[in-house]
């Protein structure tokens, strides 16, 4: 029996694609090269961490009930481990560890793969991988302004416009104020997280149940859903909103207060892209999670935070409906005929120097005939080919404009250039 590769996780083959059923290692690339690019164009420095934690970092940040969409289990030293579901909590641990030797703001960002044990579903695969950024040690809103800058960079950056995407921008802050100064019927703790639950889950429930819970801690769905569509902006997001326009990225984003993200996490300014078709799941989100990096360090540590993530699984969704993905030819500089066998040891030499200079080449490992040759180098596009007509000469061809040229052995890469 053939052995098949888990669900939910995928197998990345160089293009052109065997099949409509794996990925493409060319894209995935693509995509990476573009997020390190824009990254360090933003001074952001790239950091990575284990794949494997102790388990209590992820319930430390999550709670318990984390564990059901873990990959978790106890090694043999037994230790209770996970593959990591996600990297803020590794970046806080190792943050809190040697902040010190970093000076203030920290703009890191990381291409983890993550790993959650879940249903699939579209957009949504047991293992991704997610451009994550993130700036600790600054609670000036120009900080939040600075990471939206470059999450709207960053797609803009793979032809995205702002008709392709919005950056829907809210704040957990000005929700604490509307509950603070409504008219809830409890103190407790309890009610205040019952209240956020009820907002985060407003699109997706169905109104009288909203209603009904709301009326419960003692609002209306119809003041609710006033606040929400007033898209009155708080004077921490219209500081926010003046920096992207400075910019020229004010239209990318818009004040949507249905955004709340996650409710233990998030301390301050919320946001979440979406294409602006609504096809699509989440692009990518974030905010400010002020108190992460002092609750893993056990409070030594405490550093104000912010950062989002951007899986790759949606992106590539949105970038392939949108035609926006180059086409990943297979491609080769040089393509090194071989045609006198006893010129073999003097034509490796050629492919080793032409290769020292850069230039991707490639030859038949075995004696093949002529045209096999030639045939396997058109297969590759190369740029030219080259044949050796003595140990002292080589015959350069360009193979668009079919133009020969003879060079001396050592004068090859001029020729090229």
């Amino acid at each position: 029996m053939a052995l098949e590769r888990l669900p939910g996780f995928r197998d990345f083959y160089p293009e052109p694609l065997p099949h409509t059923d794996v990925w493409s290692a060319d894209a995935r690339q693509f995509i990476f090269a573009q997020w390190r690019t824009v990254a360090r164009r933003y001074g952001f420095r790239e950091y990575d961490g284990p794949p494997l934690e102790p388990l209590e970092l992820f319930t430390t940040k999550s709670g318990d009930e984390i564990v059901g969409q873990l990959y978790n289990f106890t090694d043999k030293g037994e230790r209770k481990v996970s593959l990591r579901p996600e990297m803020t909590p590794t970046l806080a641990r190792m943050v809190a560890a040697h902040e010190r030797n970093y000076k203030k703001p920290i703009k890191w960002f990381a291409i983890p793969q993550l790993f959650r044990y879940e249903r699939q579903q579209k957009g949504r695969l047991r293992e991704h991988f997610q451009f994550n950024a993130d700036l600790i040690g600054e609670t000036d809103p120009a900080a939040d302004a600075e990471l939206i800058a470059l999450l709207i960079d960053t797609l803009r950056s793979f032809g995205l416009t702002e008709q392709d995407f919005v950056i829907r921008l809210s704040s957990r802050n000005a929700w604490q104020d509307f509950y603070k100064n409504g008219k809830r019927k409890s103190e407790s703790e309890t009610a205040e997280y019952e209240f956020f639950q009820a907002i985060d889950k407003l699109v997706r429930t169905p109104k009288e149940e909203s209603e009904k819970k709301l009326s419960a801690l003692g609002f209306s769905l119809a003041e609710v859903n006033q606040f929400i569509e007033s898209g009155k902006p708080t004077a921490e997001l219209e500081s926010i909103l003046q920096n992207l326009a400075a910019r020229g990225l004010r239209n990318f984003v818009k004040i949507d207060y249905h955004v709340i993200r996650g409710l233990a996490y998030y301390t301050g300014v919320v946001f979440e892209a979406f294409d602006a078709k609504g096809e699509f799941r989440a692009i990518a989100g974030g905010g400010r999670y002020d108190n992460l990096v002092k609750l893993i360090s056990g409070g030594k540590v405490n550093l104000p935070a912010l950062g989002f993530g951007m899986g790759d699984v949606v992106l590539l969704e949105l970038l392939k409906s949108r035609g926006l993905l180059p086409k990943f030819d297979v491609h080769a500089d040089v393509f090194v005929l071989i045609e006198d066998e006893n010129l073999r040891a003097d034509s490796l030499k050629l492919v080793q120097d032409l290769r020292a200079a850069g230039y991707t080449v490639e030859y038949s490992l075995t004696p093949a005939k002529s045209d096999k040759q030639f045939k396997r180098a058109q297969e590759l596009n190369v740029g030219f080919t080259a044949k050796l007509d003595s140990d002292a000469y080589v015959r350069i061809r360009n193979m668009k404009t079919r133009a020969e040229v003879v060079a001396g052995f050592s004068d090859v890469v001029n020729h090229l250039k």
